[in-house]
Protein backbone atom coordinates (compact mmCIF):
# COMPACT_ATOMS: atom_id res chain seq x y z
CA UNK A 1 0.00 0.00 0.00
CA UNK A 2 1.52 3.14 -0.95
CA UNK A 3 2.28 6.23 1.21
CA UNK A 4 -0.79 8.44 0.28
CA UNK A 5 -3.20 5.22 1.06
CA UNK A 6 -2.34 4.38 4.11
CA UNK A 7 -2.47 8.36 4.68
CA UNK A 8 -6.14 8.14 3.76
CA UNK A 9 -7.16 4.77 5.32
CA UNK A 10 -5.77 6.25 8.94
CA UNK A 11 -8.22 9.52 7.72
CA UNK A 12 -10.73 7.07 7.25
CA UNK A 13 -10.78 5.77 10.54
CA UNK A 14 -9.99 8.57 12.33
CA UNK A 15 -13.16 10.00 10.95
CA UNK A 16 -15.10 7.02 11.78
CA UNK A 17 -14.15 6.95 15.31
CA UNK A 18 -14.71 10.40 15.98
CA UNK A 19 -18.18 9.97 14.43
CA UNK A 20 -17.04 12.55 11.78
CA UNK A 21 -17.39 10.23 8.75
CA UNK A 22 -20.41 11.89 6.22
CA UNK A 23 -19.62 9.28 3.72
CA UNK A 24 -16.82 7.79 1.47
CA UNK A 25 -17.10 7.51 -2.22
CA UNK A 26 -14.93 4.99 -4.59
CA UNK A 27 -15.43 6.25 -8.22
CA UNK A 28 -13.24 6.09 -11.61
CA UNK A 29 -13.65 2.06 -12.20
CA UNK A 30 -13.91 0.55 -15.26
CA UNK A 31 -17.00 -0.28 -17.56
CA UNK A 32 -17.83 -3.41 -16.30
CA UNK A 33 -17.31 -2.33 -12.49
CA UNK A 34 -19.67 -0.65 -10.49
CA UNK A 35 -20.11 3.22 -11.62
CA UNK A 36 -19.57 4.32 -7.75
CA UNK A 37 -19.18 2.36 -4.44
CA UNK A 38 -20.35 5.22 -1.27
CA UNK A 39 -19.49 3.97 2.64
CA UNK A 40 -21.17 5.51 5.55
CA UNK A 41 -20.78 4.74 9.81
CA UNK A 42 -23.86 2.42 10.69
CA UNK A 43 -24.77 0.73 13.73
CA UNK A 44 -25.18 -2.69 13.04
CA UNK A 45 -26.04 -5.41 16.22
CA UNK A 46 -24.36 -2.51 18.53
CA UNK A 47 -21.35 -2.05 16.60
CA UNK A 48 -19.96 0.42 14.09
CA UNK A 49 -19.35 -0.84 10.77
CA UNK A 50 -18.97 0.80 7.43
CA UNK A 51 -21.68 0.31 5.35
CA UNK A 52 -21.07 0.16 2.09
CA UNK A 53 -23.70 0.86 -1.25
CA UNK A 54 -22.21 -0.52 -4.94
CA UNK A 55 -24.34 1.03 -7.80
CA UNK A 56 -24.22 -0.80 -11.57
CA UNK A 57 -25.24 1.25 -14.48
CA UNK A 58 -27.90 -1.18 -15.22
CA UNK A 59 -29.53 -0.30 -11.71
CA UNK A 60 -28.47 -3.10 -9.60
CA UNK A 61 -27.22 -2.05 -6.17
CA UNK A 62 -25.46 -4.38 -3.79
CA UNK A 63 -24.81 -3.56 0.02
CA UNK A 64 -22.18 -4.76 2.16
CA UNK A 65 -20.36 -4.21 5.68
CA UNK A 66 -17.64 -4.01 7.02
CA UNK A 67 -16.27 -4.19 10.78
CA UNK A 68 -14.29 -1.22 11.79
CA UNK A 69 -11.58 0.65 12.05
CA UNK A 70 -11.12 -0.67 8.58
CA UNK A 71 -7.79 -2.97 7.59
CA UNK A 72 -5.97 -2.43 5.21
CA UNK A 73 -7.31 -5.68 3.61
CA UNK A 74 -10.41 -4.82 3.24
CA UNK A 75 -9.51 -1.27 2.47
CA UNK A 76 -7.96 -2.46 -0.35
CA UNK A 77 -10.02 -4.70 -1.73
CA UNK A 78 -12.79 -1.85 -2.00
CA UNK A 79 -10.20 0.10 -3.78
CA UNK A 80 -9.47 -2.30 -6.20
CA UNK A 81 -11.59 -1.23 -9.17
CA UNK A 82 -11.73 2.42 -8.45
CA UNK A 83 -9.07 4.98 -8.89
CA UNK A 84 -10.47 8.19 -7.13
CA UNK A 85 -11.58 8.35 -3.32
CA UNK A 86 -13.41 11.25 -1.74
CA UNK A 87 -13.70 11.37 1.74
CA UNK A 88 -16.34 13.87 3.62
CA UNK A 89 -15.71 14.42 6.94
CA UNK A 90 -17.20 17.11 9.55
CA UNK A 91 -13.28 18.22 9.82
CA UNK A 92 -13.04 18.91 6.09
CA UNK A 93 -12.65 16.41 2.92
CA UNK A 94 -10.08 14.68 1.30
CA UNK A 95 -9.08 13.50 -1.90
CA UNK A 96 -7.23 10.40 -3.34
CA UNK A 97 -6.47 10.11 -7.49
CA UNK A 98 -4.37 7.33 -8.94
CA UNK A 99 -3.32 7.74 -12.55
CA UNK A 100 -3.57 4.41 -15.19
CA UNK A 101 0.29 4.23 -14.62
CA UNK A 102 0.41 3.60 -10.75
CA UNK A 103 0.72 7.20 -9.86
CA UNK A 104 -0.97 8.43 -6.77
CA UNK A 105 -2.28 12.07 -5.20
CA UNK A 106 -3.88 12.60 -2.02
CA UNK A 107 -5.20 16.23 -1.40
CA UNK A 108 -6.78 17.18 1.82
CA UNK A 109 -7.24 20.72 3.62
CA UNK A 110 -3.86 21.44 6.18
CA UNK A 111 -5.15 20.49 9.81
CA UNK A 112 -7.43 17.65 8.91
CA UNK A 113 -5.58 15.41 10.70
CA UNK A 114 -4.98 16.75 13.78
CA UNK A 115 -9.17 18.23 14.01
CA UNK A 116 -10.06 14.37 13.69
CA UNK A 117 -7.47 13.82 16.63
CA UNK A 118 -8.91 16.05 18.57
CA UNK A 119 -12.58 15.28 17.54
CA UNK A 120 -12.83 12.48 20.42
CA UNK A 121 -14.73 9.39 19.97
CA UNK A 122 -18.42 8.98 19.16
CA UNK A 123 -20.31 6.21 18.20
CA UNK A 124 -22.65 6.90 15.11
CA UNK A 125 -26.33 7.29 16.04
CA UNK A 126 -27.57 5.65 13.10
CA UNK A 127 -28.65 1.65 12.95
CA UNK A 128 -28.43 -0.22 10.04
CA UNK A 129 -31.20 -2.34 10.04
CA UNK A 130 -33.40 0.98 9.84
CA UNK A 131 -34.90 1.87 6.97
CA UNK A 132 -33.18 4.10 5.36
CA UNK A 133 -34.61 7.65 5.85
CA UNK A 134 -35.18 10.51 3.01
CA UNK A 135 -35.31 14.43 3.22
CA UNK A 136 -38.03 14.19 0.76
CA UNK A 137 -40.58 11.40 0.08
CA UNK A 138 -42.20 12.67 -3.27
CA UNK A 139 -45.81 13.35 -1.24
CA UNK A 140 -44.80 17.15 -0.27
CA UNK A 141 -46.86 19.80 -1.78
CA UNK A 142 -44.03 21.43 -3.38
CA UNK A 143 -43.31 19.08 -5.63
CA UNK A 144 -46.56 18.84 -6.81
CA UNK A 145 -46.64 22.06 -7.54
CA UNK A 146 -43.57 22.02 -9.67
CA UNK A 147 -44.62 19.05 -11.58
CA UNK A 148 -41.97 16.97 -10.11
CA UNK A 149 -43.92 13.95 -9.04
CA UNK A 150 -48.31 13.89 -9.46
CA UNK A 151 -50.82 13.89 -6.84
CA UNK A 152 -50.33 10.45 -5.63
CA UNK A 153 -46.56 10.94 -4.79
CA UNK A 154 -44.73 9.42 -7.79
CA UNK A 155 -41.82 11.53 -9.49
CA UNK A 156 -42.15 11.59 -12.99
CA UNK A 157 -39.57 9.23 -14.92
CA UNK A 158 -38.17 12.43 -16.70
CA UNK A 159 -37.67 14.73 -13.50
CA UNK A 160 -36.21 12.23 -11.64
CA UNK A 161 -32.79 13.34 -11.78
CA UNK A 162 -34.14 16.98 -10.56
CA UNK A 163 -35.22 14.88 -7.22
CA UNK A 164 -32.07 13.12 -6.64
CA UNK A 165 -30.28 16.62 -7.41
CA UNK A 166 -32.99 18.08 -4.80
CA UNK A 167 -32.38 15.75 -2.34
CA UNK A 168 -28.75 15.41 -2.39
CA UNK A 169 -28.72 19.50 -2.16
CA UNK A 170 -30.74 19.08 1.04
CA UNK A 171 -28.42 16.68 2.38
CA UNK A 172 -25.35 19.28 1.71
CA UNK A 173 -27.73 21.90 3.65
CA UNK A 174 -28.37 19.31 6.66
CA UNK A 175 -24.68 19.21 6.88
CA UNK A 176 -24.04 23.30 6.91
CA UNK A 177 -26.85 23.60 9.34
CA UNK A 178 -24.84 23.72 12.20
CA UNK A 179 -23.41 27.05 10.85
CA UNK A 180 -26.28 28.76 10.62
CA UNK A 181 -27.95 31.49 13.15
CA UNK A 182 -30.32 30.19 16.24
CA UNK A 183 -32.63 32.50 15.93
CA UNK A 184 -35.68 33.31 13.93
CA UNK A 185 -36.62 34.63 11.81
CA UNK A 186 -33.70 32.93 9.02
CA UNK A 187 -32.96 34.92 6.60
CA UNK A 188 -32.56 32.93 3.55
CA UNK A 189 -31.46 34.99 -0.34
CA UNK A 190 -31.86 32.41 -3.38
CA UNK A 191 -29.99 34.78 -6.22
CA UNK A 192 -30.50 33.97 -9.78
CA UNK A 193 -33.03 31.48 -8.76
CA UNK A 194 -34.47 30.43 -12.07
CA UNK A 195 -37.85 28.41 -11.68
CA UNK A 196 -37.10 27.92 -7.56
CA UNK A 197 -36.46 24.82 -7.51
CA UNK A 198 -34.49 25.00 -4.47
CA UNK A 199 -35.68 27.74 -2.90
CA UNK A 200 -39.08 26.11 -2.39
CA UNK A 201 -37.39 22.88 -1.37
CA UNK A 202 -34.86 24.96 1.48
CA UNK A 203 -38.27 26.86 2.67
CA UNK A 204 -39.80 23.41 2.58
CA UNK A 205 -36.68 21.62 4.96
CA UNK A 206 -36.88 24.42 7.42
CA UNK A 207 -40.39 25.52 7.54
CA UNK A 208 -42.31 22.47 7.66
CA UNK A 209 -38.97 19.88 8.84
CA UNK A 210 -37.57 21.86 11.10
CA UNK A 211 -40.27 24.17 12.23
CA UNK A 212 -38.78 27.10 11.88
CA UNK A 213 -39.56 30.56 11.26
CA UNK A 214 -37.99 31.49 7.72
CA UNK A 215 -37.61 34.91 5.39
CA UNK A 216 -36.68 33.63 2.27
CA UNK A 217 -35.83 36.23 -0.51
CA UNK A 218 -35.64 34.73 -4.40
CA UNK A 219 -34.29 37.42 -7.19
CA UNK A 220 -33.85 36.75 -11.11
CA UNK A 221 -34.34 38.81 -13.80
CA UNK A 222 -37.06 36.85 -15.35
CA UNK A 223 -40.19 38.50 -14.62
CA UNK A 224 -42.26 35.70 -16.06
CA UNK A 225 -40.52 33.23 -14.06
CA UNK A 226 -40.73 35.67 -10.70
CA UNK A 227 -44.48 35.73 -11.57
CA UNK A 228 -44.81 32.20 -12.09
CA UNK A 229 -43.12 30.85 -8.49
CA UNK A 230 -44.56 33.96 -6.42
CA UNK A 231 -48.24 32.43 -7.84
CA UNK A 232 -47.16 28.64 -6.57
CA UNK A 233 -45.58 30.16 -3.22
CA UNK A 234 -48.98 31.52 -2.76
CA UNK A 235 -51.37 28.46 -3.74
CA UNK A 236 -48.24 26.21 -1.45
CA UNK A 237 -49.28 28.96 1.68
CA UNK A 238 -45.69 29.83 1.87
CA UNK A 239 -46.17 33.18 3.17
CA UNK A 240 -42.14 33.55 3.99
CA UNK A 241 -41.01 33.46 0.52
CA UNK A 242 -40.78 36.55 -1.39
CA UNK A 243 -39.97 37.09 -4.87
CA UNK A 244 -38.17 39.85 -6.78
CA UNK A 245 -37.41 40.39 -10.92
CA UNK A 246 -34.54 42.16 -10.86
CA UNK A 247 -30.40 42.28 -11.49
CA UNK A 248 -27.96 40.67 -8.58
CA UNK A 249 -26.32 43.76 -8.70
CA UNK A 250 -29.73 45.29 -6.93
CA UNK A 251 -30.25 43.07 -4.67
CA UNK A 252 -31.60 44.66 -1.36
CA UNK A 253 -29.31 44.87 2.08
CA UNK A 254 -29.65 42.65 4.44
CA UNK A 255 -27.78 39.80 6.48
CA UNK A 256 -28.44 36.50 5.12
CA UNK A 257 -27.76 33.42 7.35
CA UNK A 258 -27.76 31.34 4.32
CA UNK A 259 -27.23 32.39 0.74
CA UNK A 260 -27.59 29.98 -2.69
CA UNK A 261 -27.78 29.58 -5.75
CA UNK A 262 -27.56 27.21 -8.20
CA UNK A 263 -25.70 27.56 -12.03
CA UNK A 264 -26.02 31.43 -11.61
CA UNK A 265 -24.76 31.46 -15.68
CA UNK A 266 -20.65 32.14 -16.05
CA UNK A 267 -19.79 35.60 -14.33
CA UNK A 268 -23.63 35.80 -12.48
CA UNK A 269 -22.05 33.05 -10.46
CA UNK A 270 -18.84 35.59 -9.11
CA UNK A 271 -21.92 38.37 -8.93
CA UNK A 272 -23.41 36.21 -6.31
CA UNK A 273 -20.76 35.36 -4.17
CA UNK A 274 -19.81 38.86 -4.57
CA UNK A 275 -23.13 39.66 -3.11
CA UNK A 276 -22.74 37.36 -0.32
CA UNK A 277 -19.61 38.28 1.03
CA UNK A 278 -21.02 42.31 0.86
CA UNK A 279 -23.56 40.75 2.69
CA UNK A 280 -21.81 39.19 5.19
CA UNK A 281 -23.70 35.51 4.61
CA UNK A 282 -22.59 33.17 7.31
CA UNK A 283 -23.49 30.29 5.00
CA UNK A 284 -22.84 30.62 1.09
CA UNK A 285 -23.59 27.05 -1.32
CA UNK A 286 -23.33 28.18 -4.73
CA UNK A 287 -23.21 25.72 -7.74
CA UNK A 288 -21.75 27.09 -10.78
CA UNK A 289 -22.53 27.42 -14.17
CA UNK A 290 -20.25 27.97 -17.02
CA UNK A 291 -16.61 29.53 -17.05
CA UNK A 292 -16.43 30.99 -20.50
CA UNK A 293 -14.56 34.93 -19.27
CA UNK A 294 -11.50 33.13 -17.86
CA UNK A 295 -11.28 31.29 -20.90
CA UNK A 296 -11.24 34.84 -23.00
CA UNK A 297 -8.73 36.27 -20.37
CA UNK A 298 -6.24 33.33 -19.92
CA UNK A 299 -2.55 34.30 -20.84
CA UNK A 300 -0.16 31.65 -19.13
CA UNK A 301 2.41 30.03 -21.69
CA UNK A 302 3.20 27.75 -18.99
CA UNK A 303 -0.68 26.32 -19.66
CA UNK A 304 -0.54 25.89 -23.24
CA UNK A 305 0.39 22.43 -23.71
CA UNK A 306 -3.56 22.17 -22.20
CA UNK A 307 -4.93 25.43 -22.69
CA UNK A 308 -3.91 25.11 -27.00
CA UNK A 309 -6.82 21.98 -27.18
CA UNK A 310 -10.16 23.77 -26.80
CA UNK A 311 -11.68 20.62 -25.63
CA UNK A 312 -8.95 20.46 -22.55
CA UNK A 313 -8.85 24.80 -22.73
CA UNK A 314 -13.03 24.49 -21.14
CA UNK A 315 -12.11 21.98 -18.56
CA UNK A 316 -9.02 23.57 -17.48
CA UNK A 317 -11.10 27.19 -16.83
CA UNK A 318 -13.61 25.63 -15.13
CA UNK A 319 -11.08 24.36 -12.60
CA UNK A 320 -9.34 27.18 -12.24
CA UNK A 321 -12.35 29.74 -12.31
CA UNK A 322 -13.54 27.64 -9.07
CA UNK A 323 -10.44 27.67 -7.94
CA UNK A 324 -9.77 31.02 -7.57
CA UNK A 325 -13.10 31.90 -6.51
CA UNK A 326 -12.28 29.79 -3.37
CA UNK A 327 -9.45 31.72 -3.30
CA UNK A 328 -11.75 34.54 -3.00
CA UNK A 329 -14.45 33.79 -0.71
CA UNK A 330 -11.39 32.56 1.81
CA UNK A 331 -9.26 36.00 1.57
CA UNK A 332 -12.70 37.39 2.94
CA UNK A 333 -12.99 34.92 5.79
CA UNK A 334 -14.64 32.22 4.82
CA UNK A 335 -13.57 28.11 4.74
CA UNK A 336 -14.47 26.78 1.50
CA UNK A 337 -14.97 23.58 0.54
CA UNK A 338 -15.49 22.57 -3.65
CA UNK A 339 -17.53 19.08 -3.53
CA UNK A 340 -19.40 17.10 -5.24
CA UNK A 341 -23.11 18.16 -5.74
CA UNK A 342 -25.20 15.08 -6.83
CA UNK A 343 -24.31 12.14 -9.26
CA UNK A 344 -22.31 13.45 -12.23
CA UNK A 345 -24.47 11.51 -14.20
CA UNK A 346 -27.37 13.56 -13.41
CA UNK A 347 -25.55 16.96 -14.16
CA UNK A 348 -22.52 18.30 -15.62
CA UNK A 349 -22.47 21.26 -14.06
CA UNK A 350 -21.51 19.32 -10.85
CA UNK A 351 -19.23 21.25 -8.43
CA UNK A 352 -20.61 22.64 -5.29
CA UNK A 353 -18.93 25.68 -3.72
CA UNK A 354 -19.54 25.74 -0.15
CA UNK A 355 -18.49 28.51 1.99
CA UNK A 356 -18.89 28.86 5.72
CA UNK A 357 -18.10 31.79 7.98
CA UNK A 358 -14.08 31.02 9.72
CA UNK A 359 -14.65 32.25 13.18
CA UNK A 360 -11.85 29.68 14.61
CA UNK A 361 -8.66 30.56 16.24
CA UNK A 362 -6.11 31.98 13.28
CA UNK A 363 -8.60 33.24 10.89
CA UNK A 364 -7.08 36.45 10.24
CA UNK A 365 -3.83 34.66 9.26
CA UNK A 366 -5.89 32.23 6.89
CA UNK A 367 -7.45 35.11 5.10
CA UNK A 368 -4.12 37.15 4.41
CA UNK A 369 -2.63 33.63 3.44
CA UNK A 370 -5.31 33.32 0.63
CA UNK A 371 -5.13 36.69 0.12
CA UNK A 372 -1.32 36.29 -1.05
CA UNK A 373 -2.17 32.92 -2.49
CA UNK A 374 -5.19 35.06 -4.61
CA UNK A 375 -3.31 37.84 -6.06
CA UNK A 376 -0.19 35.10 -6.65
CA UNK A 377 -2.78 32.84 -9.02
CA UNK A 378 -4.10 36.17 -10.89
CA UNK A 379 -0.57 37.34 -11.80
CA UNK A 380 0.18 33.61 -12.84
CA UNK A 381 -2.62 33.33 -14.61
CA UNK A 382 -2.85 36.72 -16.65
CA UNK A 383 -0.08 38.13 -16.07
CA UNK A 384 -0.67 42.05 -17.44
CA UNK A 385 -4.45 40.89 -18.24
CA UNK A 386 -5.59 40.48 -14.51
CA UNK A 387 -7.31 43.97 -13.74
CA UNK A 388 -9.19 42.97 -17.30
CA UNK A 389 -10.34 40.01 -16.12
CA UNK A 390 -11.61 41.28 -12.59
CA UNK A 391 -13.22 43.54 -14.56
CA UNK A 392 -15.48 41.72 -16.10
CA UNK A 393 -16.70 39.80 -13.20
CA UNK A 394 -18.48 42.34 -11.51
Amino acid sequence: MSENLSKLLSLLNRAATAGKLRRVIFSRGPVDAPRRTEGRICLFRGEAVLATEASFADGKVLHARHPLPLTEADFTALLSQFRQVNLLTGCGDAEYKRSAGGRDILRMPDGMTSALSDAGVSLPAEALDRKKEHILTGEEPFLRELEIADRNGRIHDKRQPKFRQINRFLEHLRDIEEFLPREDPLLIYDLCCGKSYLSFAVYHYFSVLRGRQVDMLCLDRKTDVIDFCREAAGRLGFDGMRFLAEDVRKTPAGHPGLLISLHACDTATDLVLETGIRLGAEVILSTPCCHRTLSRHLSCPALDFAARQPQLRQKLSEALTDGLRSLHLAENGYRVTATELTDPDDTPKNTLLRAVRDRAAGHEARAEKAAADYRAALAFLFGEEADGYLSALL
